[in-house]
Formats: structure tokens, sequence, C-alpha cells
């Protein structure tokens, strides 16, 4: 058997530890507000502001609470918000989606005017605006793929006529990003890039989403189109497809548990990779601080840089205010 001789005392890793300065020099990653995109939901009605109750700190804002919240972001230095709507009427087929006057279309004309250098984007699904909850039309209680792509054509339109400089669909439909490439294109918004929700896994991290957006289903699951976490194979072939559908940037989600499969997305395809730190990451590490099991700040700041380690390039989270504070020295 060789032997192998140590580099030890002459090689001594520990040197480049040794404070702060010297850590923060030789650090590998970085982080800044500018990879952060943040997380609102926005309601009907003036003067809301209803605290979701597994996700503290989150709230469904009326649209002049998510305007003040949006000019604190922007003055955050982060550089993007992604909107989520809840209708005040549900029906069959999301009619509420894709109607030029409905929440998120509002909503989106409203920051623009006041928050104009803030960039907007727009999840794109059925669940929160359908009266059964799934992300689509029913048929026979399973959601039909082809029809439910002119549904989510018609919302994408909908949000860029608004204003909306991102288009983000979240639906899992095969064929979704080359119906909405097509309908944007057609109507005239070349130029309005889509971040696909690519590698959406059917998880049970978004049960605060869930409250928050109020778009559990009623019934079933989503597994019929939302995709199974054991696989990451599938993953790297669900986010080819998107990209050669046209997508402009691809998504993980949720991130925690799916840190090797932004590893592959991003080494096999060089693509903007954005990995969204979903609702019950964020809610975990609120009851465990809570409870004093944690420390907040210090693990947040450790999960968000694992993240961008892992590499994403830009991280949809709603820690975002509380690490761009951090980030910026004002906490």
């Amino acid at each position: 058997m060789s032997e192998t001789k140590s580099l030890f005392p002459e090689k001594r890793m520990r040197r480049l530890r040794f404070s702060e300065t010297l850590r923060n020099m030789v650090s590998e990653t970085t982080l800044s507000p500018d990879d952060f995109i943040y997380p609102l939901f926005v309601v009907f009605g003036k003067n809301k502001k209803n605290e979701i109750s597994s996700m503290p700190g989150i709230y469904q804002m009326s649209i002049d609470n998510a305007v003040r919240e949006c000019k604190e972001v922007y003055e955050l230095g982060i550089p993007a918000v992604i909107l989520f709507g809840i209708p005040d009427h549900k029906d069959e087929v999301g009619s509420g989606a894709y109607d030029d006057n409905g929440i998120i279309q509002q909503a989106i004309k409203e920051i623009k005017k006041n928050v104009p250098g803030l960039v907007i984007v727009t999840d794109v699904c059925m669940c929160e605006y359908t009266s059964h909850g799934h992300c689509g039309i029913v048929e026979d209680a399973y959601v039909n793929n082809d029809k439910t792509l002119e549904l989510l054509v018609k919302e994408s339109v909908s949000h860029a006529k608004a204003g909306a400089d991102i288009i983000a669909p979240s639906d899992m439909m095969d064929g979704r990003v080359a119906a909405i490439r097509k309908g944007l294109d057609d109507n005239g918004f070349i130029n309005i890039p889509i971040m696909a929700y690519s590698a959406k896994y059917s998880s049970g991290f978004y049960g605060p989403f869930r409250e928050a957006a109020e778009s559990a289903p009623k019934f079933g699951n989503r597994k019929t189109y939302q995709m199974d976490y054991r696989n990451s194979n599938e993953a790297v072939e669900e986010v080819r497809l998107d990209i050669e559908e046209g997508a402009d940037m691809v998504m993980v989600k949720p991130a925690l548990s799916y840190m090797d499969v932004i590893r592959r997305v991003k080494e096999k395809f060089q693509m903007p990779t954005v990995a969204y730190n979903v609702s019950g990451e964020y809610s975990m590490v609120k009851a465990a601080a809570a409870n004093g099991w944690i420390d907040h700040d210090s693990v947040m700041m450790e999960i968000l840089y694992s993240i961008k380690r892992a590499g994403a390039d830009m991280i949809i989270t709603y820690f975002a205010k509380d690490a761009s504070k951090i980030l910026k020295g004002q906490k």
C-alpha cells in the first residue's frame, strides 16, 4: 500500500479563514439584492394587509399597499417582484386570470405608474382563479392540457398589455411555452421574455403558498402535471423542451430539496436559471426561529448562499427584503 504524505503543517487551510476580511476576500459565491425577486399577493379593495398565518411577515395586500411595498423593495435594491392575484370571483374556467380589468392587470398598471424602474414578473396559471383550484380546464377530473393552453395564452397577452415585463408560466402544461411565445409575438410583444417554471415539482413545501393564494385544489392533487420528486433526468428534459420552445429563463421549484437539479440545469444549459425558495422553506425557518431553535438571520443567509452556490442566477424568495437589509448593512 502506497503512503500518502500529508502536506500539513506546510499547508494550513485555516490561514484564509483567520479574519472576516480574509474570508470575504476569498469567498467563492457572491450574493446581492440584484439576485432577488420578491413575491407579492394582491387582492381587491383598499388599505388591505392581511397577514398569512403560516407565513409571518407576508401579506395579502390591496393594490395601494402593494405599491407601497414595491417602493420599499425598489429602495432596497431588489430589481423585481413576481405578482400573484386573488380574485373576488372564481369560476370553472378561471376567467379572472385573463380579464383585462382583473386584479393582476390593475396591479401592474398602478405599480408601473408609481415605481417605473421595478421589473414586474407575472405568474401565469389558473389555480388562483378556478373554482376547483386546479391549473386549467378540468374534464372528467383531469386537467385538459391543450384546452388549458388557450387560456394561458389569453392570460399572458392580457398581462403583457397591462405592462408586465416578464411572463412566468407555472402551470406545467406540455407545450405552453411555445403557445405563449406565439401568442405574445402575434400580439406585438416580441420583446417580453418568458421565465418558464420548467422543473416544477409536486411538493409538500407549497402548503403555506396555497393559504396565501387561496389556491388549494378542491379535489385530488396536481401530480398528473407537476413533476415527481423522485426524478431529475425528467427535469433536465423538461428544461430542454422549454428552451427549445422559446423560454428565455428557466426555473427550478422548490429550491432546497432540488439543489442537484439546479446544478444539473445550470451546467448543462448555461441558461439564466431561477430557483424558487418556496413558502414552506420560508415558513420552516420562521417557525424554528420563533421557537428559539435556530438563529433566523444566519440560517436565512446560509440557505440563500447555498441556492446561489448551486447555480441559481436569480432567487425568488420571501426573504428578499430581510436579506437585502443584511447585505446593505442595514440590519
